[in-house]
């Protein structure tokens, strides 16, 4: 977003004080995405894949029981690949190797322990991500927002009453610098099904940042 006070033309005499503002606020995140994965292995591509399609079916059958809707699980990617051992310099076939990957969006964070061990203990081999995430984002932003122009006049003023400048209020220019959408990241491999899975969410920090030309 860019802001310029057209009314303001600045004669060439002008001087200016540019800042930055940053302003962040804290959120608890209101879902979660889990991607889960089924590994399998066969000497042709049809074994390998049968095994997984049974496992995988298993696995979502267990999630539908802990009451997620099916349209909150999603396949992510699905892939076969030659597996090859090397020997003195050569190449040489092992196996298929086939992989599913579903993601399953949870909006009782609580549950996330429970929905892993459970798909661990129906045959998923492998919890490759957890993603928190807020579905109001954007109103979360605005107040970070808010705090970064705030800030930016703080920062203005500040310097203004230490230099002794005779600094006019309002900006002449604002330039909104975007970053990112936030979201906080986790990565597992394998889980123990024997000990419950603890998770712990945590806060997602959204930040905003402005740089604002003021005069003098």
């Amino acid at each position: 977003m860019y802001y310029a006070n057209v009314s303001q033309q600045l004669p060439h005499t002008s001087r200016v004080i540019e800042v930055t503002g940053n302003g962040k606020v804290m959120a608890t995140p209101n879902y979660v995405q889990i991607q889960i994965e089924v590994q399998t292995r066969g000497k042709n591509v049809q074994e390998a894949q049968q095994e997984n399609a049974i496992i995988m079916n298993r696995v979502i059958q267990s999630l539908l029981a802990l009451h997620i809707p099916r349209e909150n699980i999603q396949t992510a990617f699905y892939t076969i690949s030659p597996v090859y051992d090397y020997e003195d310099g050569k190449q040489i076939f092992k196996d298929y190797e086939v992989i599913n990957a579903i993601t399953v969006k949870v909006t009782d964070t609580s549950q996330i322990g429970e929905i892993i061990d459970t798909a661990v203990e129906n045959g998923a081999n492998r919890i490759s991500s957890i993603q928190f995430n807020i579905d109001n984002v954007d109103a979360y932003y605005q107040q970070a927002l808010s705090l970064a122009l705030q800030n930016a006049q703080m920062k203005a003023k500040t310097i203004a009453e230490t230099m002794h400048l005779p600094l006019q209020p309002q900006p002449i220019e604002i330039v909104e610098e975007l970053e990112k959408a936030p979201v906080l990241y986790r990565s597992m491999a394998m889980v123990d099904s024997k000990i419950s899975t603890p998770i712990e969410q945590g806060q997602i920090a959204i930040n905003a940042t402005v740089r604002v030309k003021f005069q003098y």
